[in-house]
């Protein structure tokens, strides 16, 4: 019986997936396709990864033997360049013809370039393909100031890309009034701008591109008030344009500004001929994500096969990691009082925006944007979507229940209906997922993958993918290991074992003896983290920078406009005149701004990164050592003056405080620790919203343990009162060896301990009664970590090989920054504040 012919045009991620939804409903089809690029479909939505080291290979969606094997003829470099829909025949490059008995455009987009005077010339380029990349990438080895048009989702993807070639300055070239338009408001714009601003990349709004100046390669852009930027290279990324020629021009109806015209079973106006992905125009509408595309591709492949699946819209919900910030927004992000309410939270200093409309009722949770923190987007856009009721305090779904704990996520995950749409790329709800742990023996979130297509996609809903599968493992009464990532089938504890036993001192050790791959940005820093706190070696010996967080590769920490903040330990907050007037030297030498930080230090403000070395000496040589503010480390001691000037002092605070600052100075934990030393009950150091605080009795000392302030502040709780000094320092090698085991990466003491099962008796009872007999190795290993502590900032001035990145442009070492700009503020300076019509 002959089969039915299918000839699809266009071989880009949705064309992919049509071939591969068909080929698993049914084996009745011929499937010929046709693609224009040289190399079969590729990852398109990770396609800047190509610039941090992936191949075209590594992008590809399929194996070189996969359309042979699915008995699928696939043509590359060879396009439809004709169709004739009376005969059904199409017409190839090569001028061979082919028949059909359904044709399905899979076309996708193409780059929207502007009609700008110029635009052909040398240096200009588009974002789009691999091909685009590799001449991208050569071009930017004799450039160093580049620029891209369009601030949005694209535009800045191309802004990354320059950043990761090395270009020297990067500006965004926006024609809007704010960054990312179609997803966030004006607000989370602004954060959004100011995240992107202390990265280094110059943003212009409102600007609108009249002319490419140069001779036959791009020098200048001309804009329409009258202002120039000098580039050597330009990017356009300012949107994209339906792929409709080949249909218009054979008959079909598009769309009057573009795009195949298509119903709700992706039929055009020649009931033989289909459309899919970002060629297809839906009841007005051209979609942009991959999502509704991969939607679109299941239902006509469910149509085909006799199926009744309609397309009836998208919702266009995203979550992205831009240039490593976080940005998302879901539901109806941009409605406004008083057809809602809105709750906003905003912290300028961590660059955090979140916003979520909520029903005039108080009921349901509308839509929202999420900047810069968007660890709650699943579960928000989960309650959007299944009209969820909100919690009477609806401020708790950005900041979490007040009660503590995370039974509220949990509860979240289990109220799901089984329909809920987890991974809206290949349309896997929560039943699917619980049913392939259930039903298919699937064991890990791989197996998953393989089992239900879930997370192959964008990736963004493979947390709440992993939550369901641990959710469903427990409701088995299985054991669930909680393994780090992908790459390491290991906890973090487990993994801290390995690397103790083995000795090992790399993180290309690790990962070549226990793990998999090239490793990803969750366990690189948190390798590096535990070999850290194993060896407390310099942290940049290593050489592998991508392994570190962002401010351990220059020992400081980047702050607004791109300059560095330098912090010199102070023990205890003691610190002699000598030392006070070798700090004000120094501020003034280098036009520093200076000031008194809560931790009773000071922070040096504004420093180039060329400068970082020297003022480093200068501070070593006066007595000074890093204070770790970059670090998850120990980062001070605060104390009050205690018996020693106080008529309330029990205890000498200040010598205490002392003590324990330079005992556990420059030791690696899962995130920052704060200590403090009190000399009384009146408790002036604070020290019951530290990590671990001390506070002085009429018999010893009580230790307070896993408190925080910030965002989410909880008092520190007594863990043991009236201690000699030396058992007290005793307890506290316990306790922060138990947490370094055992922590999760990047939480805080007081997280570890709500999350602990029994609370602060259990800790107690493993730190003071010893019931896991561990006290004796973790006292041995805080006295080896304590004897081979050295200064991270002296290390790195002695060393050439090390002291040689402190260079803000590798071929001028000695060449500052010229873009960071401040501004006079109380006989001091400070960043100056961005102003696009100054910045040209």
């Amino acid at each position: 019986m002959k089969k039915t012919q299918i000839i699809v045009i266009g071989n880009g991620m949705v064309g992919y997936k049509f071939c591969e939804k068909l080929k698993s409903k049914s084996e009745s089809f011929d499937l010929i396709v046709f693609g224009e690029e040289c190399r079969r479909a590729y990852d398109r939505v990770h396609l800047s990864e190509y610039f941090n080291g992936k191949t075209a290979e590594d992008l590809s969606l399929s194996t070189a033997t996969w359309y042979k094997e699915q008995n699928i003829t696939l043509f590359l470099s060879n396009p439809i360049v004709k169709i004739d829909r009376d005969f059904k025949m199409v017409y190839a490059a090569d001028g061979l013809s082919y028949t059909y008995d359904y044709l399905v455009f899979a076309t996708g987009s193409a780059a929207f370039v502007p009609t700008i005077p110029g635009v052909e010339k040398d240096g200009v380029f588009v974002y789009r393909t691999i091909e685009d990349l590799e001449l991208i990438s050569e071009f930017a080895k004799k450039a160093k100031i580049g620029a891209v048009i369009g601030g949005g989702l694209l535009g800045l993807e191309a802004a990354k890309a320059l950043i990761d070639l090395g270009i020297e300055q990067t500006h965004i070239i926006e024609f809007a009034p704010r960054l990312m338009p179609r997803q966030i408001d004006a607000a989370g714009s602004e954060m959004l701008k100011s995240k992107l601003a202390d990265l280094g990349l110059k943003i212009h709004l409102n600007k609108n591109t009249t002319s490419i100046e140069g001779e036959e390669k791009i020098t200048a852009m001309q804009f329409s008030d009258d202002t120039k930027l000098e580039v050597d290279m330009l990017v356009i990324s300012a949107g994209i344009k339906p792929r409709d020629e080949l249909a218009k021009a054979c008959g079909i109806e598009v769309g009057s500004r573009g795009g195949i015209l298509v119903n709700e079973k992706m039929q055009t106006s020649d009931p033989s001929v289909f459309a899919i992905g970002e060629c297809a125009l839906y009841d007005g509408m051209i979609y942009g994500l991959i999502a509704p595309g991969y939607e679109m591709a299941e239902v006509l492949a469910a149509n085909l096969c006799e199926g009744a699946k309609e397309f009836t819209g998208f919702d266009m919900s995203t979550k992205l990691k831009l240039i490593g910030i976080d940005v998302a927004s879901f539901g109806d992000n941009f409605i406004d009082e008083p057809d809602c309410r809105t709750i906003i939270f905003e912290n300028k200093h961590k660059g955090i925006y979140s916003r979520i409309n909520v029903s005039n009722d108080g009921q349901h949770l509308l839509g929202g944007i999420l900047i810069g923190d968007a660890t709650a987007y699943n579960m928000l856009l989960q309650t959007v979507n299944n009209k969820i009721v909100i919690p009477e305090n609806p401020e708790e779904l950005i900041f979490g229940s007040r009660s503590g704990g995370d039974g509220a996520d949990g509860a979240g995950i289990v109220g799901l209906p089984d329909s809920a749409l987890i991974c809206s790329c290949e349309g896997v709800s929560k039943g699917d997922i619980c049913g392939a742990v259930t039903n298919q023996n699937c064991e890990n979130l791989d197996d998953i993958k393989k089992c239900t297509k879930a997370g192959t996609g964008c990736g963004g809903c493979i947390p709440m993918v992993k939550d369901l599968m641990v959710h469903t493992f427990k409701s088995q009464g299985k054991y669930v290991k909680n393994v780090i990532c992908e790459h390491f089938n290991y906890s973090r504890q487990e993994l801290f074992d390995l690397i103790h036993i083995h000795e090992l001192k790399s993180y290309d050790e690790v990962l070549n003896e226990f793990g998999k791959n090239d490793g990803c940005e969750v366990c690189k820093p948190l390798v590096s983290s535990l070999l850290a706190s194993l060896w407390n070696e310099m942290i940049l010996k290593k050489g592998n920078d991508v392994a570190q967080d962002s401010n351990d590769r220059f020992l400081a920490n980047i702050q607004k406009g791109g300059s560095y903040s330098v912090v010199p330990r102070v023990p205890g907050g003691e610190i002699t005149p000598d030392k006070l007037i070798v700090i004000g030297e120094v501020a003034k030498k280098y036009n520093l701004y200076t000031k008194i930080t809560g931790g009773q230090r000071i922070d040096l403000f504004g420093a180039h990164v060329n400068d970082l070395p020297v003022i480093w000496e200068e501070l070593i040589a006066a007595g000074f050592e890093s204070g770790h503010a970059y670090g998850k480390a120990l980062r001070t001691v605060k104390s009050c003056v205690g018996s020693t000037w106080c008529r309330f002092g029990l205890h000498d605070s200040v010598s205490y405080a002392i003590r324990i600052e330079e005992r556990y100075r420059g030791i690696r934990a899962p995130h920052k620790l704060k200590s403090a030393v009190s000399g009384c009950i009146r408790e002036c150091a604070e020290a019951q919203s530290k990590d671990f605080g001390i506070i002085a009795t009429e018999k010893g000392w009580n230790l307070y343990v896993c408190g925080n302030g910030g965002s989410k502040p909880q008092h520190a709780l007594l863990l043991a009162t009236d201690l000699d000094s030396d058992t007290c320092i005793k307890y506290i090698d316990r306790f922060l060896m138990f947490y370094i085991r055992t922590a999760d990466p990047l939480t805080r003491t007081a997280t570890w301990l709500n999350k602990m099962e029994g609370g602060i008796d259990y800790l107690r009872n493993v730190i003071i009664n010893d019931s896991l007999g561990m006290a004796a190795q973790w006292e041995q290993e805080m006295e080896n970590l304590v004897s081979s502590y050295k200064c991270e900032w002296k290390e790195a001035i002695e060393n050439p090989a090390i002291r040689k990145r402190f260079s803000h442009f590798v071929n001028a070492p000695e060449e500052k920054d010229p873009t960071i700009e401040f501004v006079d503020m109380r006989g001091q300076k400070r960043v100056a504040e961005w102003n696009t019509s100054n910045q040209i």
